[in-house]
């Protein structure tokens, strides 16, 4: 069983310089997950569930933003404090952090890297983690993976997540299942959470240690 006070929701990059459509990092689809995000996040705090926000913030002479990204993100330099307010690194008011939420900058694409994501859930006793955000192929999916290498349960909330396209959309949260990620719809997780969840991680741990014991 997947229990709530063992799992963490992270939401990843949903802020406006990457959800307006004015901003040169904008990501066709992301706002439209807004809606499922909202209800992802309203249901896993009443439910005792750790909230994470991963973020991006660049310094204003566009020093620490991906190689990949550098010159759409001159144009306008989005998610600074030197950019439009629209397109800077807030989060819509839909899907902002409370006080009890966690805040986590982080300086790439997954949530784990170069974070104390890891030992901030390690040290809540967290075992399962459910991502939404954007986007399904590098943030998302880098996290995802991350994250079963460090040995969590992973979900995918898939209509709470987005790509640039519709077939990158299918083809990524295919190959997360694949590995081992649970791929629910935002439906299924606020009438019923994790419950359908196998707690992949566990049974196995419990298996291993049951096989040492027996040694």
């Amino acid at each position: 069983m997947i229990e709530p006070e063992k799992t963490a929701v992270v939401m990843i990059d949903m802020q406006n310089g990457f959800i307006h459509e004015r901003s040169p990092l904008h990501i066709a689809g992301a706002r439209a997950t807004i809606g499922a995000c909202a209800r992802v996040l309203e249901a896993a705090r009443r439910s005792g569930m750790t909230i994470v926000h991963a973020v991006r913030s660049y310094a204003a002479d566009g020093s620490d933003v991906e190689p990949c990204r550098y010159d759409a993100w001159l144009r306008g330099k989005p998610l600074s404090a030197s950019c439009d307010p629209s397109i800077d690194d807030r989060e819509p008011a839909e899907l902002a952090p409370i006080d009890s939420d966690l805040v986590i900058v982080k300086p790439s694409f997954s949530a784990f890297f170069g974070t104390q994501l890891h030992e901030t859930l390690k040290a809540a006793g967290i075992r399962t983690v459910v991502l939404t955000g954007t986007t399904t192929p590098n943030c998302i999916r880098s996290t995802c993976y991350d994250a079963l290498s460090y040995g969590y349960n992973v979900a995918v909330v898939e209509d709470a997540t987005s790509s640039r396209t519709e077939d990158v959309q299918r083809a990524n949260i295919a190959d997360m299942a694949f590995i081992g990620a649970s791929v629910l719809s935002s439906d299924a997780f606020c009438e019923r959470l994790l419950a359908d969840m196998d707690d992949t991680a566990g049974r196995v741990r419990e298996a291993i240690h049951r096989q040492a014991r027996m040694r």
